[in-house]
């Protein structure tokens, strides 16, 4: 299914998944760096007073990356808000595209079973007009999820530097290039709350008065 998608012309094939949060502050996170000292840090964080969730976008094809960061909890309208901020960037330059496949690795966020995650991709298929097609990889698979290894790479990147500041997390996130291309970072500072569902006859209800182009499946690698 992903090399169908990506051969063909009218299909963007995009890996999407979260990242473990960020302490934003002095705090060593085991990297190295060049330089004639080595870089003083703290040993552990204690209460750290900032934290970032990192959320990304990874254009499997080509290697263009687009990570939204959130200054408050991992949810599912964490990673739609983040995908909604990345069809803003995008959306001129792919003006002919008419389906979008969404890897992603089946967690908490984004399960095939989480109401919400499902009802704000299709409030999002039926906002953009594409054909919505998400494949979920198999338990304990995900480190396939393309988006998996660019953590990898951003992480072995900026460890070397103390993320003191969120403008510092941001500026060390975007100059990372993989495969050439250089990330697009946004700062995604909405409070989220936790738990969010659709119950009863909710799941039901359509989004709209004209639901009819509404277009948008869910499946397994």
């Amino acid at each position: 299914m992903n090399a169908q998608a990506d051969a063909d012309p009218e299909t963007m094939r995009i890996s999407i998944d979260t990242k473990a949060t960020v302490n934003v502050g002095e705090y060593s996170r085991g990297g190295r760096s060049r330089g004639l000292e080595a870089v003083k840090a703290l040993d552990h964080d204690m209460c750290p007073k900032e934290k970032l969730v990192p959320g990304g976008i990874l254009e499997a094809v080509t290697g263009k990356a687009f990570l939204f960061f959130g200054t408050s909890y991992k949810t599912s309208d964490f990673i739609v808000d983040g995908l909604l901020l990345w069809w803003e960037a995008r959306k001129q330059e792919l003006c002919g595209l008419k389906q979008l496949v969404i890897n992603a690795d089946n967690g908490p966020e984004c399960s095939g079973r989480r109401t919400q995650f499902l009802l704000r991709l299709t409030e999002f298929a039926d906002m953009t007009g594409l054909y919505v097609r998400i494949i979920y990889y198999p338990p304990y698979h995900s480190k396939y999820n393309a988006i998996e290894r660019y953590w990898a790479g951003l992480e072995k990147s900026w460890n070397g530097y103390l993320l003191d500041t969120v403008e510092t997390v941001l500026k060390r996130a975007g100059n990372f290039f993989w495969k050439g291309m250089q990330a697009v970072t946004k700062l995604l500072d909405v409070p989220y709350k936790k738990g969010v569902k659709v119950c009863g006859n909710e799941k039901n209800q359509p989004l709209s008065n004209d639901c009819s182009g509404r277009q948008f499946c869910a499946g397994g690698i």
